[in-house]
């Protein structure tokens, strides 16, 4: 009997892997995301963080462009980190989070040209990461029981909903011209998304740990 449980709980632990990238993503990751806009902002006067959007400061006439283009590839990277090493989420997941992180690569090379223009693949890139950072909760999701609550079928589900519902608000205010809080909807979805995803990788290295120690 005891046989057995330890072979179980040895094969979940085998498939429910939290590794070190995807714990460096879940520190880094949440961090980045407030001080990037935050620092390159802050280093801009007159820019107003609840007017403007995060890509502005990353356009081609901003003078903090080079500050929050590093972000964005920073961010990326956490998010590819987070893909490759969080093997406990389902395959499809970890893809969408791999393509949500290529995505924001993508944003950042094509860069908005200027305050009053835009660049139609830089927001293309920005849509697509937008959608696979909302969506990826549900293709991460496992349907065993030996699975962390946190990616299993209600938490993910509703997961998805909400950020469904904060996409759908920051993408309606983006194309309002009219629209005086794109900034602050925009960073609301951009830090939640980021913040969800790093909450996800700590309760699952936090259940690991707990299985870990009730092997007898």
């Amino acid at each position: 009997m005891a046989a057995s449980r330890v072979a179980e709980v040895s094969s979940a632990t085998n498939v429910n892997r939290v590794g070190r990238l995807a714990l460096i993503a879940a520190v880094v990751g949440p961090i980045q995301v407030v001080l990037g806009s935050a620092i390159a902002g802050s280093l801009w006067s007159g820019y107003d963080p609840i007017v403007r959007t995060i890509s502005d400061l990353a356009a081609d006439d901003s003078p903090v462009q080079w500050i929050m283009s590093s972000f964005f590839i920073l961010g990326g990277t956490m998010s590819i980190f987070a893909a490759i090493s969080a093997k406990v989420l389902a395959l499809p997941g970890r893809i969408a989070i791999l393509a949500g992180g290529l995505a924001t690569y993508g944003l950042t090379l094509f860069t908005t040209p200027s305050q009053t223009g835009f660049s139609t693949p830089h927001r293309v890139f920005a849509i697509i990461s937008f959608i696979l950072f909302s969506a990826w909760p549900l293709f991460a999701m496992r349907l065993k029981k030996g699975y962390p609550p946190v990616i299993r079928p209600f938490a993910s589900i509703v997961a998805t909903l909400i950020f469904t519902v904060i996409s759908l608000w920051f993408l309606s205010t983006w194309t309002n011209p009219s629209a005086t809080n794109v900034g602050l909807v925009e960073r609301i979805i951009a830090v939640s998304q980021s913040w969800y995803l790093a909450a996800v990788i700590w309760i699952c290295w936090f259940w690991e740990r707990k299985r870990l120690s009730a092997k007898p």
